[in-house]
């Protein structure tokens, strides 16, 4: 196959950032992608329906006049009360938490996972039918802190069994074969993930640029998560976690986590796919699922990528994205 057509595809997982570095990203997802699921872990956090207007208004500044839609996140809060939400559904499409300080810009996520204390805000939640997304990762030793998390999973799945509840940027089989296990969960499987393992990071010299949480893991643990994106899993959907740094932040001492992946995720994701004979499945990954889990109506969008030698160019802007410098096999249609 030397053309591939992908119908409106969507990024379900996406860090624009803000003021400069949102007017640098942001064209280069909108060019390529229908929509995208916005994450709210600004500086401070999208808390308010107003904070989530402006937000959206400097992203279409920002995107210009690319058909592409931005679907707004809130930051969670506990004391998000069914009064609120119901006033905030009609601009989000679902809300993220994070367990607090356990990544880029949670200092003020969730304290306490207990049920109790996150029951008000969750009962709303599933009355009004408001996706939970979630970054699971526990507090524990780095390469277990998502497995860890699972027994969280699971008591939120059983405890709100009418939640749609989406497992963040998965890493690790044991999160794989909780999805088979809740009709309610579901999960977001990244670019890199798919391509890296830990030793890919700091095997030999550390590459501060494939640097992400949560981090990559085993063979075991990607093998896993290629088996659910390349037969196109019907819980699964495409999440870049696209989450661009300066060169400064992430070439220092203090490395940023993040891999910067939007524009080259679809032709990076058509050689995965295609290596592994598997291309035929990559419009139900990168669109198809979502639009189902979600329930959503994207923009009407076509990508045509063809089967052409493509080099990654060395950095756009101050972010150095996944690949600089390589070749991919396949490119944009011009």
């Amino acid at each position: 196959m030397k053309k591939i057509t992908i119908k409106n595809p969507l990024d379900m997982h996406l860090h624009l950032r803000d003021e400069q570095m949102l007017k640098v990203v942001a064209p280069l997802s909108s060019q390529n992608f229908s929509g995208a699921i916005i994450m709210p872990n600004l500086v401070p956090p999208v808390t308010s329906i107003k904070e989530l207007k402006n937000y959206k208004n400097r992203i279409k500044k920002a995107i210009g006049d690319d058909n592409f839609k931005p679907y707004m996140t809130l930051f969670f809060k506990d004391s998000y009360d069914y009064k609120f939400l119901k006033k905030a559904k009609k601009h989000i499409t679902a809300i993220k938490l994070y367990p607090a300080g356990i990544t880029t810009n949670s200092e003020g996520g969730v304290d306490n996972l207990d049920v109790e204390s996150l029951k008000m805000t969750l009962d709303a939640m599933s009355e009004l039918k408001i996706p939970l997304l979630v970054h699971g990762e526990s507090d524990g030793f780095v390469m277990d802190r998502e497995s860890e998390f699972a027994v969280v999973y699971e008591t939120l799945a059983v405890s709100f069994p009418k939640l749609k509840i989406v497992m963040e940027h998965i890493t690790t089989k044991t999160s794989a074969d909780l999805l088979d296990k809740f009709p309610n969960l579901y999960a977001t499987i990244t670019l890199h993930h798919l391509y890296l393992i830990l030793d890919d990071v700091a095997g030999g010299m550390l590459k501060p640029h494939l640097f992400c949480k949560p981090i990559a893991k085993r063979y075991e643990d990607r093998d896993a998560l290629l088996n659910l994106a390349l037969n196109a899993h019907p819980k699964v959907m495409f999440g870049s976690d696209s989450a661009p740094h300066p060169v400064d932040k992430k070439e220092s001492c203090g490395c940023a986590a993040g891999v910067f992946t939007a524009p080259i995720a679809l032709q990076a994701l058509a050689q995965l796919f295609e290596q592994n004979k598997k291309l035929k499945n990559l419009q139900k990954f990168v669109s198809d699922n979502a639009i189902h889990i979600y329930e959503i109506k994207p923009r009407k969008k076509e990508i045509t990528l063809v089967k052409k030698d493509y080099k990654v160019p060395s950095s756009y802007g101050d972010v150095v994205p996944m690949f600089a410098g390589e070749s991919l096999s396949w490119s944009l249609e011009e």
